[in-house]
């Protein structure tokens, strides 16, 4: 609780701490906004494909000229940028896995902090990337704001304060069906019509992934290598459950519960499964569910008000909801500040592996995460290991040579594979490196 302090002892030293933006999106956008509003804080240099169009964005987030001219906009290579540049820190928000991974990796050898709000890049090699890491003295962190990070979070409050943690996780819209929706008939699930969403320069690819339970596999998985959580053995359930309930809904099934075992993660629908919405519904927050370790604890929770499962032993903590770029100076300062993650991966728990969202054919491309063939599920990893399991974020571009049953993994042998490229070797060399 002091990272407010440490900023300011920094910036009156005339030391600020300097960051390395790489993607102005959205969420690269909120942080920026905060910038001018935090003295000590610099962004120096902003990487993006668009140069143009992330000078703009600075100008919509508040910017004003001085500032912006004292910034460096580029479009080239991202990792020449970071070797070159004098910073603390680098931000890495690009979305994509594969150029995620190589920005950390240029950061690593830079000696410079890594902010993964790249998810797909942590969750595909993330592991690895953490170990590189701390064998080079820096910081590799999950993104404060993000729901991982915030989730991460509350489970080290509960361990610290000597509790253990049943189940933790987020909420989402969800039904069954969402499944197989494909970005053509997104906008419909968001109240929106095409028109809308493209005026509002809305992706539905991107969308898509938020709604097909692609982005739930992929949070949970950074959440069970985060905190060393287990994952569901047959995917997320995805229960319908409001924050009253969590305590009696998120608790193991010989408890009277949905969860297979403690210790887990999982999802919460902000929606029943005939579409009526859930009364005090999570949509937008994240949760831990904790077991008091004795009497003496469960009576306290009585007597402080916290909403309990009818044992009394079962209670809930929430953050309802995050703010994603808002909130990331908390990583990019504990990194700086602290030389400490806000969240990394301490093993691989988790894995997501693509699924055909409908009878697919030898010779057609995959288009990876929300897309119009797969969707990703959340498998413990070495599930995934054993069934040949493709990872979503591998499974863009690439071209089937077997016919993919609606519904079934894709396996590595179902794809024509480039064993040569950087990507799949990092990810290989992590699957044999954190693999038991």
């Amino acid at each position: 609780m002091n990272l407010h302090h440490l900023l300011k002892t920094r910036a009156a030293a005339g030391k600020p701490v300097r960051v390395a933006l790489i993607g102005a999106g959205k969420f690269g956008s909120m942080f920026l906004s905060q910038v001018p509003h935090t003295p000590g804080l610099e962004v120096p240099v902003i990487v993006d494909l668009d140069r143009d169009r992330a000078r703009e964005a600075c100008r919509t987030v508040g910017w004003d000229d001085a500032r912006i001219g004292a910034t460096t906009f580029t479009d080239d290579d991202g990792a020449r940028a970071i070797a070159g540049g004098a910073f603390d820190v680098v931000v890495e928000a690009t979305g994509n896995p594969a150029v995620g991974i190589r920005h950390a990796r240029a950061a690593i050898a830079a000696g410079k902090h890594v902010v993964m709000v790249n998810v797909e890049a942590d969750v595909l090699a993330g592991p690895l990337l953490a170990e590189e890491a701390r064998k080079a003295g820096v910081v590799y962190s999950l993104a404060y704001g993000d729901q991982p990070a915030l989730t991460a979070e509350m489970v080290d409050w509960a361990r610290a304060t000597g509790f253990r943690v049943v189940a933790a996780g987020k909420g989402t819209k969800y039904l069954p069906a969402y499944h197989d929706v494909t970005p053509e008939g997104v906008w419909q699930h968001y109240g929106l019509t095409a028109g809308e969403a493209q005026s509002a320069g809305m992706n539905p690819q991107m969308f898509n992934s938020f709604l097909d339970g692609t982005k739930s596999a992929i949070e949970m998985a950074a959440i069970a290598n985060a905190c060393t959580l287990d994952v569901p053995s047959e995917g997320l359930l995805f229960p319908p459950c409001g924050v009253d309930d969590l305590p009696h809904v998120m608790r193991p099934r010989d408890k009277g519960g949905v969860l297979e075992k403690s210790g887990i993660v999982e999802v919460v629908s902000s929606l029943e499964r005939d579409g009526r919405p859930v009364f005090r519904d999570l949509r937008w927050g994240v949760y831990v569910v904790l077991e008091a370790p004795n009497d003496y604890a469960a009576d306290c929770f009585r007597q402080y008000g916290l909403k309990t499962d009818s044992s009394g032993r079962y209670a809930a903590m929430y953050k309802p909801y995050h703010l994603i770029g808002l909130e990331l100076n908390i990583s990019v300062l504990s990194a700086a500040l602290r030389n400490e993650p806000t969240g990394q991966p301490r093993g691989f728990r988790g894995d997501v592996a693509a699924v055909a969202k409908r009878n697919l054919r030898a010779g057609e491309m995959l288009d990876g995460e929300g897309g119009y063939t797969v969707w990703g599920k959340l498998m413990p990893a070495a599930a995934s290991l054993a069934a040949g399991a493709l990872p979503i974020g591998l499974a863009h571009r690439v071209k089937l040579k077997n016919d993919v049953a609606h519904g079934a993994v894709v396996r590595w042998s179902d794809v024509e594979v480039d064993e040569a490229n950087d990507t799949i070797k990092t990810r290989k060399a992590m699957e044999k490196a954190f693999s038991r």
